[in-house]
């Protein structure tokens, strides 16, 4: 069996969505400084690194992210590979390679290079999933879709993929790294931290796939 972390390593270097918080990780208590445990201070939003968004983010009154079910979050996923000149993704592209057999689907984007140079920030021309895509994984029975980017939807966008996708129950894991992942089919663990209070929008995850045993 083959455990690949396809989470983002979250530290100051790494890119936030424009409009969110940076990152920040300070110590809070130092054994050098002579206190009695290394504490680490942590300031982020919630949309940082790998993530997945909850209904709360874009529907009012939509579930929130420590509600969401664990059955979508954990399962048989399929990881799909798009041509690196494909700058948006399609409804044809999910007809000809999605299938009622699998809940999640992961795309794999030249996205995932962007991981290669961090510091180079925030990028905006990355691909990203069209609106008529995003209702026919709906009409697919999927549960949870992912990219390996910061966001799912075109930059400067309305949100409406976004919205098709919360409004229907499905979850959007974004922030994914697909590097070193092959097309292929595995078991998704994606445990996004139980955040109780705020708006419930969204959460970092430490998301995991594995070939099956």
């Amino acid at each position: 069996m083959t455990i690949y972390d396809i989470s983002v390593p979250l530290s100051a270097a790494t890119p936030t969505y424009p409009s969110d918080p940076t990152i920040e990780i300070k110590s809070w208590s130092e054994l050098d400084r002579g206190d009695a445990a290394n504490v680490s201070l942590l300031n982020f939003g919630a949309h940082s690194g790998t993530h997945v968004d909850a209904p709360a983010h874009f529907i009012a009154g939509g579930s929130k992210v420590d509600a969401l079910p664990l059955e979508s979050l954990m399962g048989k996923a399929t990881v799909l590979e798009l041509p690196t000149d494909v700058m948006a993704i399609d409804a044809n592209f999910v007809t000809d390679n999605c299938n009622r057999g699998s809940e999640r689907v992961l795309f794999k984007t030249r996205n995932s290079s962007f991981w290669n140079y961090p510091e180079a920030g925030f990028r905006t021309d990355y691909t990203y999933l069209e609106t008529d895509a995003a209702r026919r994984l709906i009409q697919l029975g999927i549960k949870l879709v992912g990219i390996d980017y910061l966001s799912i939807e075109q930059f400067s966008s309305n949100h409406e993929t976004h919205r098709i996708l919360l409004s229907s129950g499905v979850v959007i894991l974004e922030g994914l790294d697909l590097r070193n992942v092959p097309a292929a089919e595995y078991e998704l663990v994606c445990l996004p931290l139980r955040i109780a209070g705020g708006n419930g929008d969204g959460a970092p995850a430490r998301a995991v796939l594995r070939t099956p045993a």
